[in-house]
Protein backbone atom coordinates (compact mmCIF):
# COMPACT_ATOMS: atom_id res chain seq x y z
CA UNK A 1 0.00 0.00 0.00
CA UNK A 2 1.04 3.48 -0.83
CA UNK A 3 0.46 6.75 0.09
CA UNK A 4 1.95 10.18 -2.04
CA UNK A 5 1.31 13.40 -1.56
CA UNK A 6 1.15 15.60 -4.44
CA UNK A 7 -0.08 19.13 -2.40
CA UNK A 8 -2.73 20.70 -0.21
CA UNK A 9 -5.46 18.35 -0.18
CA UNK A 10 -4.35 15.71 -3.41
CA UNK A 11 -3.44 12.34 -1.89
CA UNK A 12 -2.25 9.33 -4.71
CA UNK A 13 -3.67 6.21 -2.53
CA UNK A 14 -3.42 2.84 -4.03
CA UNK A 15 -2.34 -0.90 -3.69
CA UNK A 16 -3.29 -2.42 -7.16
CA UNK A 17 -6.09 0.29 -7.74
CA UNK A 18 -5.10 3.76 -7.58
CA UNK A 19 -7.39 6.69 -5.89
CA UNK A 20 -6.31 10.56 -5.88
CA UNK A 21 -8.16 12.77 -3.80
CA UNK A 22 -9.08 16.47 -4.53
CA UNK A 23 -6.75 17.40 -7.45
CA UNK A 24 -5.30 20.74 -8.46
CA UNK A 25 -3.93 22.21 -11.49
CA UNK A 26 -0.86 23.36 -9.25
CA UNK A 27 -0.47 26.97 -11.23
CA UNK A 28 -3.54 28.44 -9.48
CA UNK A 29 -2.20 27.86 -5.94
CA UNK A 30 1.32 28.47 -6.99
CA UNK A 31 3.09 24.79 -6.34
CA UNK A 32 4.23 22.01 -8.31
CA UNK A 33 1.30 20.40 -10.55
CA UNK A 34 0.67 16.82 -9.56
CA UNK A 35 1.77 14.36 -12.18
CA UNK A 36 -0.36 11.75 -11.79
CA UNK A 37 -2.44 8.81 -12.99
CA UNK A 38 -5.34 7.16 -11.34
CA UNK A 39 -8.48 4.85 -11.82
CA UNK A 40 -10.92 6.64 -9.39
CA UNK A 41 -10.69 10.37 -8.34
CA UNK A 42 -12.40 11.51 -5.78
CA UNK A 43 -14.05 15.34 -5.27
CA UNK A 44 -15.08 16.63 -2.54
CA UNK A 45 -16.56 19.88 -3.79
CA UNK A 46 -16.43 22.34 -6.74
CA UNK A 47 -13.65 24.52 -5.71
CA UNK A 48 -11.04 25.44 -7.83
CA UNK A 49 -8.14 23.97 -6.14
CA UNK A 50 -9.69 20.55 -5.04
CA UNK A 51 -11.89 19.23 -8.37
CA UNK A 52 -9.25 19.65 -11.39
CA UNK A 53 -9.87 15.77 -12.34
CA UNK A 54 -8.71 16.59 -15.52
CA UNK A 55 -4.89 16.42 -14.91
CA UNK A 56 -5.40 13.03 -13.71
CA UNK A 57 -3.92 10.28 -16.06
CA UNK A 58 -5.71 7.48 -17.32
CA UNK A 59 -9.46 6.67 -17.81
CA UNK A 60 -10.56 7.50 -13.59
CA UNK A 61 -13.87 7.23 -13.16
CA UNK A 62 -14.92 10.33 -11.33
CA UNK A 63 -16.78 10.11 -7.66
CA UNK A 64 -18.11 13.43 -6.64
CA UNK A 65 -21.26 12.44 -4.86
CA UNK A 66 -23.11 11.07 -1.90
CA UNK A 67 -24.11 7.81 -1.10
CA UNK A 68 -21.97 4.38 -1.22
CA UNK A 69 -20.73 3.03 -4.69
CA UNK A 70 -18.20 0.16 -5.61
CA UNK A 71 -15.37 1.24 -8.15
CA UNK A 72 -12.85 -1.68 -9.40
CA UNK A 73 -13.37 -3.26 -5.88
CA UNK A 74 -13.03 -0.24 -3.88
CA UNK A 75 -15.67 0.31 -2.00
CA UNK A 76 -16.64 4.22 -1.44
CA UNK A 77 -18.85 5.51 0.87
CA UNK A 78 -19.35 9.95 0.39
CA UNK A 79 -21.07 11.85 3.32
CA UNK A 80 -22.35 14.94 3.51
CA UNK A 81 -20.64 17.90 5.73
CA UNK A 82 -20.16 21.40 5.08
CA UNK A 83 -17.28 23.79 4.12
CA UNK A 84 -17.97 26.00 6.05
CA UNK A 85 -19.70 26.25 10.22
CA UNK A 86 -23.17 27.97 8.68
CA UNK A 87 -24.35 24.38 7.09
CA UNK A 88 -23.03 25.26 3.92
CA UNK A 89 -24.18 29.63 4.07
CA UNK A 90 -20.86 30.88 2.91
CA UNK A 91 -19.14 28.07 0.88
CA UNK A 92 -21.29 25.30 0.80
CA UNK A 93 -21.01 21.76 0.93
CA UNK A 94 -18.75 19.14 1.08
CA UNK A 95 -18.26 15.47 1.07
CA UNK A 96 -16.50 13.14 3.15
CA UNK A 97 -15.08 10.31 1.77
CA UNK A 98 -14.28 7.17 3.03
CA UNK A 99 -13.13 3.90 0.82
CA UNK A 100 -11.64 0.78 1.60
CA UNK A 101 -8.36 -0.42 0.07
CA UNK A 102 -6.94 -4.10 1.56
CA UNK A 103 -8.86 -4.05 4.41
CA UNK A 104 -7.35 -0.71 5.49
CA UNK A 105 -10.16 2.46 5.82
CA UNK A 106 -9.09 5.47 4.63
CA UNK A 107 -11.16 8.98 5.53
CA UNK A 108 -11.27 12.07 3.58
CA UNK A 109 -12.38 15.01 5.08
CA UNK A 110 -12.00 17.19 1.88
CA UNK A 111 -12.63 20.96 3.03
CA UNK A 112 -13.87 20.24 6.33
CA UNK A 113 -15.29 23.38 7.92
CA UNK A 114 -16.71 22.50 10.82
CA UNK A 115 -16.56 20.13 14.13
CA UNK A 116 -18.62 16.89 12.82
CA UNK A 117 -21.66 15.82 15.23
CA UNK A 118 -21.68 12.05 16.73
CA UNK A 119 -24.03 10.96 14.47
CA UNK A 120 -21.69 11.80 11.17
CA UNK A 121 -18.72 10.14 13.25
CA UNK A 122 -21.17 7.30 13.22
CA UNK A 123 -21.92 7.67 9.67
CA UNK A 124 -18.32 7.46 8.91
CA UNK A 125 -17.44 4.63 10.80
CA UNK A 126 -14.10 3.12 11.63
CA UNK A 127 -10.78 4.21 10.07
CA UNK A 128 -7.64 3.75 10.14
CA UNK A 129 -5.82 6.57 7.87
CA UNK A 130 -7.52 10.14 8.22
CA UNK A 131 -6.55 12.99 5.69
CA UNK A 132 -7.95 15.78 7.81
CA UNK A 133 -7.37 19.98 6.79
CA UNK A 134 -5.84 22.11 9.28
CA UNK A 135 -4.75 24.95 7.68
CA UNK A 136 -7.71 27.01 8.99
CA UNK A 137 -9.21 30.16 7.09
CA UNK A 138 -11.25 27.79 4.57
CA UNK A 139 -11.61 24.57 6.81
CA UNK A 140 -10.97 23.69 10.85
CA UNK A 141 -8.18 24.72 12.49
CA UNK A 142 -5.91 23.24 14.40
CA UNK A 143 -7.22 23.03 17.37
CA UNK A 144 -11.01 21.78 16.16
CA UNK A 145 -8.82 19.36 13.51
CA UNK A 146 -8.43 17.51 16.89
CA UNK A 147 -11.77 17.37 18.42
CA UNK A 148 -12.88 15.66 14.69
CA UNK A 149 -9.55 13.54 15.53
CA UNK A 150 -11.19 12.32 18.82
CA UNK A 151 -14.36 11.81 17.09
CA UNK A 152 -13.18 9.90 14.29
CA UNK A 153 -10.61 7.81 16.35
CA UNK A 154 -8.62 7.00 13.50
CA UNK A 155 -5.14 5.16 13.73
CA UNK A 156 -3.27 7.63 11.79
CA UNK A 157 -3.42 10.69 11.14
CA UNK A 158 -2.03 12.34 7.78
CA UNK A 159 -2.72 16.53 7.75
CA UNK A 160 -3.39 18.44 5.00
CA UNK A 161 -4.24 21.85 3.65
CA UNK A 162 -1.85 23.80 4.95
CA UNK A 163 0.72 26.50 3.96
CA UNK A 164 3.49 25.36 1.75
CA UNK A 165 6.49 27.03 0.26
CA UNK A 166 5.11 29.09 -2.70
CA UNK A 167 1.32 28.00 -1.90
CA UNK A 168 -0.67 31.19 -2.70
CA UNK A 169 -3.87 30.71 -0.39
CA UNK A 170 -3.51 32.41 2.89
CA UNK A 171 -3.74 29.78 5.06
CA UNK A 172 -2.13 28.75 8.33
CA UNK A 173 1.05 26.56 8.37
CA UNK A 174 1.09 22.88 10.22
CA UNK A 175 3.11 24.14 13.24
CA UNK A 176 -0.15 25.46 14.38
CA UNK A 177 -1.60 21.48 14.17
CA UNK A 178 1.60 19.93 15.97
CA UNK A 179 2.15 23.19 18.65
CA UNK A 180 2.06 20.84 21.91
CA UNK A 181 2.04 17.58 20.45
CA UNK A 182 4.96 14.83 21.46
CA UNK A 183 7.29 14.34 18.70
CA UNK A 184 6.83 10.60 19.89
CA UNK A 185 3.93 10.65 18.04
CA UNK A 186 5.11 12.49 15.07
CA UNK A 187 6.28 10.66 12.24
CA UNK A 188 7.53 12.29 9.26
CA UNK A 189 7.36 10.02 5.63
CA UNK A 190 8.89 12.35 3.42
CA UNK A 191 6.85 12.39 0.04
CA UNK A 192 5.22 8.98 -0.11
CA UNK A 193 5.36 6.21 2.17
CA UNK A 194 4.62 1.98 1.69
CA UNK A 195 2.77 0.35 4.07
CA UNK A 196 0.84 -2.95 5.46
CA UNK A 197 -2.33 -3.36 7.08
CA UNK A 198 -0.12 -4.94 9.78
CA UNK A 199 2.09 -2.09 10.53
CA UNK A 200 -1.28 -0.02 11.83
CA UNK A 201 0.05 1.55 15.17
CA UNK A 202 -1.57 0.56 18.70
CA UNK A 203 -1.36 4.51 19.90
CA UNK A 204 -2.22 7.43 17.63
CA UNK A 205 0.38 8.60 15.07
CA UNK A 206 0.56 11.22 12.33
CA UNK A 207 2.14 10.88 9.32
CA UNK A 208 3.80 14.00 8.13
CA UNK A 209 4.19 14.38 4.59
CA UNK A 210 6.55 16.88 2.69
CA UNK A 211 5.93 18.13 -0.58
Amino acid sequence: MRIRWHGHSCFEVGNGVTIVTDPHDGKSIGIKKPDVSADIVLVSHDHFDHNCARIVKGEAKKIDFLGETTEKGVKIFGTNTYHDEVKGDKRGSNIVYKFIINNVNFCHLGDLGHIIDDETAEEIGKVDVLFIPVGNVFTINGKNAWQVIDKIKPKIVVPMHYRVGGLSLSIRPLDDFLMGIDEQKIVRVGNEIDFEKEDMPEDLKIWVFTF
